[in-house]
C-alpha cells in the first residue's frame, strides 16, 4: 500500500503567490520584505482552514532565504530553505501553543530567544492556536514580544482574536485573513483535478466549495473523501450522495409545485425528503437558500451574488422569470419564521408543513388581499 499524502499536504502552498484568495496579505508582507521594514511580532487571525499557517511559514523561509527572487518568494533551494522543508531548521521553530499552553512552556521559548542564531540572520518563531495559552502563559510572554532581540521575529496564528488579551494584539502587526470565495476554491480544486488526471462536473466543484464555507483545508478534505468514492470521474450525484446533501432538483421542482397552487405535490415531496433521511430543519435552510437565490436572480446586478455552475445560474434565472418578488420575500418570510420557531415546537413535520400550505396558496392570498384593497378604495 502506497504512501498517500492527504490533498491538503500534497498542494499546501510553497510561495505566495500560490496562496488562494489572501492577495491582500501576501502582496503587504512582500512589500514589508523588499523595503525591508518588516515587523518583529505578526498575528495572522481568520478562520479554520483559510492559510494562517501557511502564510507564516511561508514568510518565515523567506525571512531567512538566501537568494529570494525579485518578488521576495522564498527560493525553495537555498540551505535555508531546503532545511525549514526538511524539518531541520535551526531558525524556525514552530510550537503549537494548543498542547504547549503553560508557563513552563513559555519560558523555555523565552530562554531559547536569547541565543542568537547560529546560521542566517533571523529566528523565527511560530506559535499556532496562540489563543489557548493561559493567562500566566501570555503575561510571561509579553516582555520579550514588547522588546524582542534584533535578530527574533514571532509569528502567531489563531482562529479567535477575541480571546487574545489586549496588551498582546497591541504589542503584533494584524492581519485578518478572510474566508476564500467558492470560485477560488473551485480554481483549486479544477487546478487539482488536472494534476491528478480527475474529470469533475463544475457543479460537483461548486457544492463541495459551498460546503467547506470558505475554508481551503475542509474543501480539500471532501474532496479527498469523495475522490476515494468515485475514483477518477466525480460527478454531482457522487457529492451529494457523500456529502449528504438534499439535491437541487427537489428545490426547483416544489417551487413549480408553489406556483402552481399543488399543494398534494408539495407534501408528497415533502414526505419523499423525510424519507431518504433528510430533517425537516436542513429543508427549510436549503428551501430559503433557493428563495434567496431566485431573488438575486430578479436584477441582473445582483445575478453576481449567485455562486453555483453556469447550468444551475441558468436555471435559476429562468424560474425566477416566472416569479414575482413579492412572493418570494412573503416566502423567504414564512420559511425564516418557521426555522425560528422549529426547534420548540413538538410536532416537527406538521410544523414544516404548515409553513410550506401558507406558501402554496401565497398568491391566492396577495391577490385576495390586492382585492379588498381595491374594494376599499372603490367604495
Amino acid at each position: 500500500m502506497e504512501n498517500f499524502i492527504v490533498s491538503a499536504r500534497k498542494y499546501r502552498p510553497a510561495k505566495f503567490l500560490e496562496v488562494v484568495g489572501q492577495e491582500q496579505v501576501s502582496e503587504t508582507l512582500k512589500k514589508a520584505l523588499s523595503s525591508g521594514k518588516l515587523a518583529q511580532s505578526f498575528l495572522f487571525c481568520g478562520p479554520r482552514g483559510v492559510g494562517k499557517t501557511t502564510c507564516a511559514r511561508i514568510l518565515a523561509k523567506a525571512i531567512n532565504c538566501e537568494n529570494p527572487g525579485a518578488d521576495f518568494e522564498p527560493c525553495g533551494q537555498c540551505n535555508s530553505c531546503t532545511a525549514f522543508s526538511q524539518n531541520a531548521s535551526f531558525n524556525i521553530f514552530e510550537l503549537d501553543a494548543a498542547s504547549n499552553n503553560s508557563v513552563d512552556d513559555i519560558r523555555m521559548l523565552v530562554d531559547q530567544v536569547r541565543f542568537a542564531p547560529q546560521s542566517g540572520k533571523y529566528k523565527v518563531y511560530i506559535i499556532d492556536e496562540v489563543h489557548m495559552l493561559s493567562s500566566g502563559a501570555f503575561n510571561a510572554f509579553l516582555k520579550t514580544l514588547e522588546e524582542p532581540p534584533s535578530y527574533a521575529i514571532f509569528i502567531l496564528a489563531t482562529t479567535e482574536k477575541h480571546k487574545i488579551i489586549p496588551t498582546i494584539l497591541s504589542r503584533c502587526q494584524i492581519f485578518d485573513f478572510k474566508r476564500i470565495a467558492d470560485k477560488d476554491i473551485v480554481k483549486q480544486l479544477q487546478m487539482i483535478c488536472d494534476a491528478e488526471g480527475i474529470t469533475a462536473e463544475p457543479s460537483a466543484l461548486h457544492v463541495i466549495a459551498q460546503k467547506a464555507d470558505g475554508g481551503l483545508r475542509d474543501a480539500l478534505s471532501l474532496f479527498d473523501k469523495i475522490v476515494s468514492y468515485a475514483g477518477k470521474h466525480l460527478s454531482y450525484q457522487d457529492v451529494i450522495s457523500n456529502l449528504n446533501i438534499l439535491d437541487h432538483e427537489y428545490y426547483f421542482r416544489i417551487t413549480e409545485y408553489f406556483m402552481q397552487e399543488d399543494a398534494s405535490s408539495v407534501l408528497n415531496a415533502f414526505n419523499e425528503i423525510i424519507n431518504n433521511g433528510f430533517d425537516g430543519e436542513m429543508f427549510l435552510l436549503g428551501m430559503a437558500e433557493h428563495f434567496r437565490s431566485l431573488l438575486v436572480c430578479k436584477d441582473e446586478r445582483t445575478t453576481q451574488l449567485l455562486d453555483v455552475a453556469d447550468d444551475v445560474k441558468a436555471r435559476y434565472q429562468q424560474q425566477a422569470n416566472l416569479i414575482n418578488e413579492t412572493f418570494l420575500i412573503n416566502a423567504l418570510s414564512i420559511i425564516n419564521q418557521c426555522d425560528v420557531e422549529y426547534k420548540a415546537t413538538k410536532n416537527k413535520r406538521l410544523h414544516v408543513e404548515l409553513a410550506l400550505l401558507k406558501i402554496c396558496f401565497l398568491n391566492t392570498q396577495i391577490e385576495n388581499t390586492l382585492a379588498v384593497l381595491l374594494g376599499e378604495k372603490k367604495n
